[in-house]
């Protein structure tokens, strides 16, 4: 798992491997969905966007005035035409009516005009909308626990980050002012038909209860539709990630074909959700559209009779057509804005769903900060696990006294890298205590505390950028020598020199451009850097070959003079001069004691060792 605290100096994807009882591991499966999302509470969630652009109070005021005045521009329009006819046509006042035509056009270019100028404005309140919400989105993602990526998967983060930020910046930038626009014609219509012909008024009017009726019920089941289909999205897109980051594995074993019909299902499934969605936010228009043409009928008939009757003059029937079909516009953008402004909802809610999720950062700002420390560590009673009534490890009791060295032995899943786990704070122990000098760690202020550990853990994670930027990023101020001689003391020097740009050669994404012993040998010089009180070692000598392991383990002894080490090694050959050699099996501590001591009692060290070397023999 990426780095998702600003300070801490891990190397890797996934703070742990697949532990018994923990949700996922590695990578997690993106792929498989919560429950459907809907927007719960619209109010809030409305009030909330809303405090995002009432920070562009003065852009707010010029678009609500560049509207009203756009749309009273185009409410003029009908009833000029009306004046032109009974007025000027025919009474056949060329003249007249050639004033009025320029006026007319007049009129529809300063709309025109108007109606851009007030959409240039509104796009940029909302795109600056939308980059704070991303940016605090961004910020909540470094700051929250690992607890929360397990059980997130990463595809579902990113429709969040995509797909539902997307809708809010489209509702944002266009539906208000549509909204506004909509609202003040259909004010302005009605009101200028009651005061020429409020009969005509009315009947223009019958057909807007339907119009109301039909919108809510199709609006209903749409933005059902609309939420299954962003769920098959986020589905989908997380097994694309899922199959691309493990593209390796999937040829390895020749999944080629499983992968493409589980992919297969997944598109189907979203092809069917998609079909079914734009079908019926795709009938809205021809449902209104022919409630429309039956209101603009009747009110031709009845008008039509009110004009042979002497009721009405033509002109005034000219108005009111153009009116019903002026009147039937906004009534149209209002039913399909329902169905994204839904939409948008749903996905703002979503997202501030991560964003109202509780920081590490908020918990840390209750605690003391740390100075430089002596190294003193110790567990007292710790049960931890990664689901509550799965454990993982139970009453683990140890001590490691300022610079020494504590080996972690044991088979895969016993629980090793889960004590460093706790031990960083990336997880919280359920009961017990672990003290740092005689501190609860849970007392000290989680960042100050990571700055005091520097981590190389097995799965190694290198990030876009050049070598030097990457050895770097254990310690933002070094200088190029800085970084020159921590690559010196983990032996990457040579390496590195040899590659074209040296330490200017670029990474592709997640160095793998790189060997893996390479890639390690980099993270080697990143902690190194860090120059950290308490060294831990996950495995980190795992991918280099038995050359190079000696070279880092001559390197690591001095790294390690003064400093409290913690190391967990699969090749016990590793770890024979260790102070205290801890043996882990099934999440508890079975044995204890120095290589000599463990070797003697004949026990489950003695065995692991011994099988290793007849393998190696």
């Amino acid at each position: 798992m990426p780095d998702n605290n600003k300070n801490i100096k891990s190397e890797t994807k996934s703070a742990a491997p697949p532990f018994p009882g923990r949700p996922g591991g590695g990578h997690r499966g993106a792929h498989i969905m919560g429950p459907l999302v809907k927007p719960r509470n619209r109010e809030d969630t409305i009030k909330r966007l809303g405090g995002y652009l009432v920070k562009e109070k003065t852009g707010l005021i010029a678009v609500f005035f560049l509207v009203t005045v756009a749309t009273l521009l185009r409410l003029c329009g009908p009833y000029l035409l009306g004046l032109a006819v009974d007025k000027y046509l025919i009474p056949r006042d060329i003249g007249g009516l050639k004033n009025i035509i320029f006026l007319l056009i007049a009129i529809y270019v300063l709309s025109s005009a108007f109606t851009w100028l007030q959409n240039y404005v509104m796009i940029g309140i909302a795109q600056k909308a939308i980059k704070r919400i991303r940016d605090e989105l961004f910020v909540k993602l470094q700051t929250l626990p690992l607890r929360f990526f397990d059980r997130e998967p990463r595809g579902v983060l990113m429709s969040r980050f995509t797909n539902d930020i997307e809708n809010i910046s489209n509702t944002l930038s266009q539906s208000i002012i549509q909204i506004i626009s909509s609202l003040l014609s259909i004010t302005g219509i009605i009101a200028i038909m009651l005061f020429i012909n409020w009969q005509l008024a009315l009947i223009t009017m019958l057909t807007v209860p339907l119009v109301i009726l039909t919108t809510r019920r199709l609006a209903f089941h749409t933005r059902k539709a609309y939420s299954k289909r962003q769920k098959e999205l986020g589905s989908l897109n997380g097994f694309i990630e899922e199959t691309i980051t493990g593209q390796k594995v999937i040829k390895a074993y020749n999944r080629e074909s499983e992968v493409i019909a589980k992919f297969n299902q997944g598109n189907e499934a979203l092809k069917k959700s998609s079909v079914r969605a734009e079908t019926l936010s795709g009938s809205m228009g021809p449902i209104m559209h022919m409630i429309n043409r039956l209101g603009f009928a009747i009110v031709v008939c009845v008008g039509g009779l009110m004009t042979v009757k002497g009721l009405a003059t033509v002109g005034v029937i000219t108005t009111f057509v153009t009116y019903s079909r002026q009147f039937a516009q906004p009534l149209q953008q209002i039913a399909a804005l329902y169905n994204s402004i839904q939409a948008a909802l749903a996905g703002a809610e979503r997202v501030f769903e991560v964003m109202d999720e509780e920081s590490e950062d908020e918990e840390s700002k209750k605690t003391a900060p740390l100075k430089r420390v002596g190294g003193n560590v110790e567990f007292e009673n710790v049960n931890f696990g990664y689901l509550e009534d799965v454990p993982v490890l139970k009453n683990i009791n140890l001590q490691a006294k300022a610079g020494q060295t504590i080996a972690l032995v044991g088979p895969t899943g016993s629980g090793k890298t889960t004590i460093i786990n706790l031990l960083t704070r990336f997880y919280d122990i359920n009961s017990g205590t672990i003290r740092i000098d005689g501190k609860d760690i849970r007392s000290i202020n989680r960042d100050n505390l990571r700055q005091r550990l520097g981590i190389v853990l097995q799965d190694t994670y290198l990030f876009s950028g050049t070598i030097k930027e990457n050895i770097r990023y254990g310690r933002l101020d070094a200088g190029n020598e800085e970084i020159i001689q921590a690559a010196k003391t983990a032996n990457a020097d040579q390496f590195i020199r040899r590659l074209p740009q040296g330490y200017e050669t670029l990474l592709t994404e997640e160095g793998n451009n790189l060997s893996q012993g390479q890639r390690q040998l980099l993270a080697i010089s990143r902690a190194v850097l860090s120059d950290p009180d308490i060294l831990i070692l996950d495995e980190a000598t795992s991918s280099v070959d038995t050359r190079t392991e000696i070279l880092i383990q001559k390197a690591m002894l001095s790294i390690m003079k003064g400093r409290t080490t913690f190391v967990i090694a699969h090749r016990l050959r590793t770890i024979r001069n260790a102070d205290l050699i801890l043996v882990i099996h099934q999440g508890e501590i079975i044995e204890r004691g120095h290589h000599q001591e463990l070797l003697a009692q004949k026990g489950f060290y003695y065995e692991l060792y011994t099988s290793q070397f007849k393998k190696a023999n």
